[in-house]
């Protein structure tokens, strides 16, 4: 059975070459193994490497894998103080691989995949890469969308009512068993809904470390990568969606800070990572965390349930990883129940 990820080389290099300026002598294609969205994939060519990021193969959900939005917000926030790679290409639906792709430059440096940064070679680096983190999600946050041309990027306003519907939707087209932690959290998410306060922020969506390319020799992020849920939107969704790493245990799929100690490692608390961002930003304080914060549990857990269920339809960019999907909806849905009964 044919890998319905594969690319044909023969028809994409001659397109390539007519419409990514310089491109010329595709060498070869190697799809990335991470990632359960938009497959991507390094090109090797003999004008220099690239990266290939595409809609998946298959039917699709309604408004999932975008990646024209991924395009157009690179595009605008190039030379703004939060890092994105080069974009070179927007194709449309009808290119030779049968779907929407674009292609960018290949940004060297480092992809760190553990919170607890074993890469870095102090507590002082490690610090330093946690604030650079923090740093760019509060330039992200503070990004003037109507210069950068992002004003009709998503509807201002109600955002986590908007939210909150979208993925209770997406969550219910894609179920395939009752989990009861998971009824619990929406229906207490709808009951707890916080009014609309005005922010409007760009929003990355997905704004973790995994999403990031830290310099080969130092703790600073070059290049904020995926792109694929960013929005016009309330600028705590990304904060507290962050910052659910450091309760997510560590020896899950999703390496989270749960159960290190932290301060043995330079890093900081999940308050004290809170309050940097505060700072930078010049706000006071969040009120109503553990609404925002059992929020993007929701939400990761809804987007993990149709990752696990395009892998049982044969559509997954990873099958076999995306099968453990399943269990994660289960994990982050009872985090979220906890934080709720605790009440921080």
């Amino acid at each position: 059975m044919s890998d319905p990820n594969a690319l044909d080389a023969q028809a994409l290099a001659p397109y390539l070459e007519k419409h990514v300026p310089g491109f010329r002598g595709l060498n070869d294609i190697r799809k990335f193994g991470s990632g359960q969205s938009n497959p991507t994939y390094a090109l090797e060519a003999e004008s220099g490497r690239y990266v290939l990021r595409a809609k998946p193969p298959g039917e699709l959900l309604k408004s999932a894998h975008q990646v024209d939005r991924e395009y157009r917000v690179m595009k605008a926030l190039k030379g703004t103080a939060v890092p994105v790679p080069d974009v070179l290409h927007l194709s449309g639906e009808d290119s030779p691989i049968g779907r929407m792709f674009y292609v960018m430059a290949f940004v060297e440096g480092r992809i760190l995949w553990d919170p607890a940064l074993p890469e870095m070679r102090s507590n002082e680096e490690r610090a330093a890469a946690s604030d650079a983190m923090n740093r760019v999600l509060a330039a992200l946050h503070d990004i003037d969308i109507d210069a950068v041309g992002l004003s009709d990027f998503g509807k201002p306003g109600s955002y986590f009512e908007r939210q909150l519907s979208r993925w209770t939707s997406q969550y219910r087209a894609s179920e395939t068993e009752t989990v009861p932690d998971m009824d619990a959290l929406i229906a207490w998410l709808e009951s707890n809904l916080v009014p609309d306060d005005g922010q409007v922020s760009l929003v990355h969506g997905d704004f973790r470390l995994d999403n990031m390319i830290f310099a080969s020799e130092r703790p600073e992020v070059v290049a904020v990568l995926d792109w694929e849920l960013s929005t016009l939107g309330h600028p705590f969704a990304d904060i507290s969606y962050q910052c659910m790493q450091w309760r997510l245990p560590h020896d899950s799929g999703f390496r989270g800070l749960g159960g290190i100690d932290r301060a043995a490692l330079g890093l900081p608390g999940e308050a004290e990572y809170v309050a940097a961002y505060c700072r930078k930003r010049g706000i006071a304080g969040i009120d109503n965390w553990v609404f925002y914060l059992a929020f993007s549990f929701f939400r990761l857990a809804a987007i993990c349930q149709g990752v696990y269920k395009r892998a049982l339809d044969g559509n997954a960019s990873n099958p076999e990883k995306a099968k453990t999907y399943g269990q994660a909806v289960k994990l982050l849905a009872g985090l979220a129940v906890a934080a709720i009964d605790k009440g921080e």
